[in-house]
């Protein structure tokens, strides 16, 4: 993305706070509303910041009691060593399932605003934005909120480290063409209410992201072993080292 999200504003200025010993580890953070007039954004930006937060392993959310701050050993949580690769590869297993249950469960006006984002995709209108919401409309269709709050947080997850977000933003820039024809696809097997088709064309889906980021990984250690050579040659000169 261009612009990057509020949200992550605040999770700096947290993660800032954090550090700095003004919430040490085992204390408490201040309540929802308190935080939303503290940086004057709404709760439910509030809410997206915590969740990056817990994914990053800085906080535990404990239901009933508050969000507390991890020790130091635990900073180095399951978001610092994930890779795009664990990502997709997650979401596909995730999704591919949430498909499959969308095909029965979902609305005709559900269809209707799956339909509308595969419009701005292909008027190139908030691509990012209508890519985000095809598939939280699917998972909201499912009237599962474990599987909900598992495709939003996978989600946040491939916005939680500077390296998962250069990776994405290396393959997804450039491939709206197919990502339109891969929603399409879902979409047409969800319309039909076909389980096993909605999963395989959610499959395919991530199966040709993981191969792309591949590939991206793959030109750019190229560029990098081309540029590497380029100092040797210079270094290793006959002119330069003869002084000719």
């Amino acid at each position: 993305m261009s612009n990057r999200r509020l949200f992550w504003r605040i999770v700096e200025n947290i993660e800032k706070s954090i550090d700095s010993g003004t919430y040490s580890p085992g204390s408490r953070l201040p309540p929802e509303r308190e935080l939303a007039q503290t940086f004057d954004v709404s709760r439910p930006t509030i809410r997206e910041a915590i969740i990056a937060l817990e994914v990053r392993g800085r906080i535990e959310v404990k239901t009933g009691s508050g969000v507390y701050v991890l020790e130091s050993d635990n900073i180095a949580g399951a978001a610092e060593k994930v890779n795009a690769f664990e990502v997709t590869q997650a979401r596909a297993l995730i999704e591919g399932e949430v498909a499959a249950i969308a095909a029965i469960t979902i609305t005709e006006t559900e269809l209707k605003q799956l339909h509308k984002t595969l419009v701005d995709m292909e008027n190139e209108k908030n691509i990012a934005t209508a890519d985000e919401e095809f598939h939280s409309i699917i998972a909201k269709s499912t009237r599962n909120a474990a599987m909900i709050l598992s495709v939003k947080n996978l989600w946040d997850l491939r916005s939680s480290t500077p390296a998962i977000i250069d990776d994405y933003n290396s393959v997804c820039s450039r491939d709206n063409e197919q990502t339109l024809a891969e929603h399409k696809a879902i979409y047409h097997a969800l319309e039909a209410g076909n389980s096993t088709e909605a999963r395989q064309a959610m499959h395919g889906h991530f199966n040709r992201l993981i191969n792309t980021l591949f590939d991206a990984a793959e030109t750019k250690a190229l560029e990098e072993i081309k540029r590497k050579n380029s100092e040797q040659r210079g270094l290793y000169s006959i002119p330069n080292t003869a002084g000719i």
